[in-house]
Formats: structure tokens, C-alpha cells, sequence
């Protein structure tokens, strides 16, 4: 019997202690509506066990592709390779429970995608859910855009604590009356009901795209958004479902001249002309739609020359851009390849002004990295709320922070180990060779099936989502949640 689960846990980050409860969810794959949920209160010092649910189908449906915050932080959506999205949403602070602030509770789940099949080029379309874009709130109601590898859905996320009764033409089971036996004429009135989270479906965007859906961004003017494949890069109004605007293609005339494909695409924060788009060569290029209507020909080419003493068989792959990022402020990108993340200003073409190792003890290692194609994987990377410091996963459900102010870095684990209650969140060393420390972990017993690809950090505070495989955790600095 398959384990089943998505697990939320909120303890503090470096030299904290555990203060709260865990929280974990089944989640029924047969009924994408039904969650049910668990309490369970960690008491034990030593720790226990988390709880874990049987599950008839896969593990594979429940591992999580993709996780975003709204622009409030409130909300936290997370995406799974069964085309699931789960929305999470954040507890008010309690006047009895000061420290109950930063709790994400289920708020509704529900099922994006479905698999498909292709007739016409024999083609299966997973249903994972690849990215997941929240659009600006501009009334009560939330929306987002999810999509698979073909198709771009935007759904609508709205709440309903009130029904309308006392109808004159039907009953309380709505059915019709008999108009005969309607006397008098009274008011319909709304009367209080259990709070009803509502998600439906708005609008589909399909046909657009022949490869692969890689990443969708939404623009600063909140009425369009793009959507990038391998080669391809579409503009989309929010409102017209049946075109878009190509406004990049780089497919070549003949398929054998092609050298590079797109990893990924965004638009910038607050210049809604301008956005860049990443390629498998490690390039970045900044185009502006105001250029032209087909943006072929970049505003700005951003690519660190190689070094050829560096220069190996593996060079080309572990150069490739799996993540870009603009700054909040909009003046910085950041990108992950394999090895580094780097931080670009948009004023310098030629380099990078700050590049960060991220595990450069795996040098040694990508010959076998190849052979298990974990050197294909494509970690994510975020910035935090001040584009002070930044975060990306690596290997054995590590994760990796960079204070670029003081230029200190911290290796983090997320994983059921490490997280029992009251415990610390230590930071983790890996030794390459020579003498070890007690808690230092060597790399040859690096786990490469424990990846942290996916993570996130709240817009506004030090707040951060990781998603190791199908475990979702949450952890918050425990200075930020002393000032709140």
C-alpha cells in the first residue's frame, strides 16, 4: 500500500524553537472536492512519527509541481502532478492565541486538469499542473491562471456565508409553485449559512501552444499575460480565449539548425513592455513590445562568458537558465542554473554582479548525475520581500539562502526527520573530504531522490513555502513573527 499525504508544518527558522501544532491532510485522489482533515498535537520531546494515510493510487499524483503566494501573501496555492491545486489560506491573529499568526489552513481544493489525449499526434497530455500564476485581487472574489503542458485555465475563487430565502415562485427545495396557490407577494431575505468556498472555472485558453507550456506571467497592467514553450512565447488577453499574439518564435526553419530552446519567461513588475525569457544556452534576453510586434530582436543580451578552463562535456547543460526572477524593485533578475544562482542588474550586460555556489561539491559528481538524469532537473529560485536575500533548493530536501548584504549563505533542511516538535532547525553542512564534523553529512550519502525544485517566499514577510516532493512545509523567522 502507496503513502498518500500533503503536510503542513510551521516551526522557526535557525535558533528557534517549535511553538505550534502540525497539521496534516489525506488527501482523497477518488473525490478531488473531499479533504479531510487531521489534528495532531506533538507533545512527545523526543518526537513521533507524522501521521500517514493509505492510498490505493500512486504517490506520484500527490508530488507537488509548482507552489505560489498571492500578492497579499494570504493565500498560498500549491499544484500537483495529478492537476490538483490546494489553496491555502493564513489564520488571523487570535487575541487569545498571539502566536497563532502564519498558520496556512486548507481553504479549498479542487481539480484543474485532466489528463487528455492528443488524436491527431497520438500525443497524451499529463494533467500536472506545471505553474501557477495569481492575478491581482480587484474585488472580493481571487483568480488564478493554472496550466498544464497545452492548456491555461482561469479560475475564480469566491466565498459564500449567506443564502437568499423566501422566494414567492418556489419552494424551500427550489422547486416551481403552483402559480395558483401563490396568495401574497413577500421579500426574499438572505439568511446566514457555513462559510462555502466556490472555485469555477472562467475561462479556458487552449490551442496556443504546439510544445510544452514552460511558464506563464501575468503583466503589470492586469489585463494580459504571456505563456512560453520550448520555443514559442505568446501574448494572451485576460478576456479572448480564441487568439493570441506570437511575440516570440525562435524555431528555426529547419529543426536540425536548432541550438537552444526557452526555460522560462516573466514579465517585469512594473514596465508592462517589458519582460525576458531565458534559453538552455544560459542567456538572458530583455525584449520591449513596444520595439516591435515580433520581439526576435532583443532590447538586451545578458550572458556571462565561459570560462575555458572550466570548460567540460557537461558545461552546455549545467549552463542552461532552469529559473528567472525579476526583483520586486525590477532593477535585478535572478537566475538558477545547476550549480549557481546569479543575480544580474539590468543596467550590465556582461556578468553577473553577484554569483552564489549552491552545491559546487556536486562538480566532482556529474558524470553520474548524467547517468540518473538528476542533472536535468530544474530547481526554481526566489527572492524574499526586500530582494535582500534569496533562497533555492538543492538535493536531499536541502535548501539554500543568500544574504547579499552580508554575503552569509545557510544550508536548511525540509524533512519529516528534522521536524519534530520543539526542535531546532539547524543549519547542515556537507563535507566533500578530510575531517568531519559530528552533524556534517558527507556528499557521497547525498539522497538525489530528496529534491527541493519548488519554492516560494511570502511578498511581504519572512515567510517561506518548500515543497519536498509531496510534502508541502511552511516555516517562518521567528523575529518576524514576534514583531506580528
Amino acid at each position: 500500500m502507496l503513502k498518500s499525504k500533503i503536510l503542513v508544518i510551521k516551526y522557526y527558522l535557525l535558533d528557534a524553537e517549535w511553538v505550534d501544532s502540525t497539521f496534516f491532510w489525506s488527501l482523497n485522489r477518488s473525490s478531488p472536492g473531499n479533504f479531510t482533515p487531521y489534528l495532531a498535537l506533538l507533545e512527545n520531546m523526543e518526537g513521533e512519527s507524522i501521521y500517514e494515510v493509505d492510498s490505493e493510487d500512486g504517490v506520484g499524483a500527490d508530488i507537488i509541481s509548482t507552489v505560489e503566494f498571492n500578492h497579499t501573501g494570504e493565500l498560498l496555492a500549491t499544484g500537483d502532478k495529478g492537476g490538483r491545486v490546494v489553496i491555502f489560506q493564513r489564520e488571523p491573529e487570535s487575541k487569545n492565541e498571539p502566536h497563532t499568526q502564519g498558520e496556512y489552513n486548507v481553504y479549498s481544493t479542487f481539480q484543474s486538469h485532466e489528463p487528455e489525449f492528443d488524436y491527431l499526434k497520438s500525443l497524451e497530455i499529463e494533467e500536472k499542473i506545471n505553474k501557477i500564476k495569481w492575478l491581482p485581487q480587484q474585488n472580493a472574489a481571487h483568480s488564478l491562471l493554472s496550466t498544464n503542458d497545452k492548456t491555461i485555465k482561469l479560475w475564480k475563487v469566491t466565498e459564500r456565508d449567506k443564502r437568499p430565502e423566501g422566494y414567492n415562485l418556489k419552494d424551500e427545495e427550489g422547486k416551481l409553485k403552483d402559480l395558483s396557490t401563490v396568495t401574497s407577494l413577500q421579500v426574499p431575505v438572505l439568511k446566514p449559512m457555513d462559510l462555502m468556498v466556490e472555485v469555477s472555472p472562467r475561462r479556458i485558453f487552449a490551442n496556443g501552444h504546439t510544445y510544452h507550456i514552460n511558464s506563464i506571467s501575468v503583466n503589470s497592467d492586469c489585463e494580459t499575460y504571456m505563456s512560453a514553450d520550448d520555443l514559442r512565447i505568446n501574448l494572451w488577453h485576460l478576456a479572448i480565449t480564441d487568439r493570441s499574439f506570437n511575440i516570440v518564435d525562435i524555431k528555426p526553419a529547419n529543426m536540425e539548425d536548432l541550438t537552444e530552446v526557452i526555460t522560462a519567461s516573466e514579465f517585469h513588475p512594473h514596465h508592462c513592455n517589458l519582460f525576458v525569457y531565458s534559453s538552455s544556452k544560459g542567456s538572458l534576453r530583455l525584449c520591449d513590445m513596444r520595439a516591435s510586434a515580433l520581439c526576435d530582436k532583443h532590447s538586451k543580451l545578458f550572458e556571462e562568458p565561459e570560462d575555458p578552463s572550466n570548460r567540460s562535456f557537461f558545461s552546455e547543460i549545467i549552463s542552461s537558465v532552469s529559473d528567472v526572477k525579476f526583483s520586486h524593485s525590477g532593477r535585478f533578475m535572478l537566475t538558477r542554473d545547476y550549480l549557481t544562482v546569479k543575480v544580474w542588474d539590468l543596467n550590465m550586460e556582461t556578468k553577473p554582479i553577484e554569483t552564489y555556489q549552491v552545491h559546487d561539491y556536486l562538480r566532482s559528481k556529474l558524470c553520474s548525475l548524467y547517468e540518473n538524469d538528476c542533472i536535468f532537473d530544474k530547481f526554481e529560485c526566489a527572492w524574499n520581500g526586500s530582494d535582500s536575500v534569496i533562497m533555492t533548493g538543492a538535493y536531499n530536501n536541502f535548501f539554500r539562502m543568500f544574504d547579499r548584504n552580508t554575503k552569509r549563505d545557510v544550508t536548511l533542511e525540509a524533512s519529516r526527520e528534522s521536524s519534530k516538535p520543539r526542535a531546532i532547525l539547524k543549519p547542515r553542512r556537507v563535507c566533500v573530504g578530510g575531517k568531519r564534523r559530528k552533524d556534517d553529512i558527507s556528499v557521497d550519502s547525498l539522497d538525489f531522490t530528496k529534491k527541493i525544485l519548488h519554492t516560494a517566499w511570502h511578498p511581504a514577510e519572512n515567510i517561506i513555502a518548500i515543497a519536498a516532493t509531496n510534502n508541502l512545509y511552511i516555516f517562518q523567522d521567528k523575529v518576524n513573527s514576534e514583531m506580528h
